[in-house]
């Protein structure tokens, strides 16, 4: 785990923390292998924890690669309110009674979401429009109407129910937007819902049993340089 290794190319497996964003994670692993080449394949939203690809030296150019593959998430909607975030970044609002949604209701309308379906992204999302993030126009108050897109869910599992929130396993192909899933999901329901909850498990065969914890990392990183330094 030299510092030449990483600057020649490496693919490392980070569980993201929560409250960071994907680019604080590129940032303090930045600074922790003194690497200037560096970047993850596939934004993981602050409030999201989970398995993040960070990409160093050659392999930076196989990031597409990377981002192209199937995502397995876990995590929890709330149901009768919604927020303009779709997740906890914002406040609830709008909320409505599930006094009268049966578990029936519930699981029928996780199997609709199932295969091909056309999705419309968050306006708080970091797609672009007219070179601009769909982020930074909403939080200047501008109407942002982002245009539906088309997404595969190759799975969508209601996993447990302790009403207001139900909680998930969702198997998707790149490009889906799980905080739009929770939305669309209440939409369906007539009841709305957010996103109140999201882990991304798996990427492609890569688990995140396996990603390294950034403090677990930095303290091995800096073990490893220092054994190296003495025995050079």
């Amino acid at each position: 785990m030299h510092k030449s290794e990483f600057e020649a190319g490496k693919m490392l497996l980070i569980d993201k923390p929560l409250g960071w964003t994907s680019f604080d994670v590129i940032r303090k692993l930045r600074h922790i292998i003194k690497i200037k080449k560096i970047g993850h394949a596939g934004t993981l939203d602050p409030l999201a924890t989970g398995l993040l690809f960070v990409c160093t030296g050659k392999f930076t150019k196989r990031i597409n690669e990377f981002m192209a593959k199937e995502k397995e998430y876990t995590g929890s909607f709330t149901l009768g309110a919604t927020t303009p975030t779709y997740d906890l970044e914002s406040e609830p609002e709008n909320f409505k009674s599930v006094d009268n949604i049966s578990e029936e209701e519930i699981y029928a309308t996780a199997k609709k979401f199932n295969g091909d379906i056309l999705q419309i992204p968050p306006a708080h999302s970091a797609i672009k429009k007219d070179g601009k993030r769909l982020y930074a126009l909403a939080r200047k108050g501008q109407t942002v109407v982002p245009e539906p897109r088309p997404v595969t869910i190759h799975s969508f599992d209601i996993t447990t129910i302790e009403l207001p929130q139900i909680f998930f396993r969702v198997v998707c192909a790149t490009g889906t937007y799980i905080r739009s899933l929770a939305f669309d999901f209440g939409e369906s329901l007539t009841c709305g819902a957010y996103l109140s909850k999201l882990c991304r498990t798996k990427i492609g065969e890569f688990d995140v049993k396996d990603a390294w914890q950034i403090d677990d990392f930095e303290k091995a990183f800096t073990k490893a340089n220092a054994t190296n330094q003495k025995d050079n």
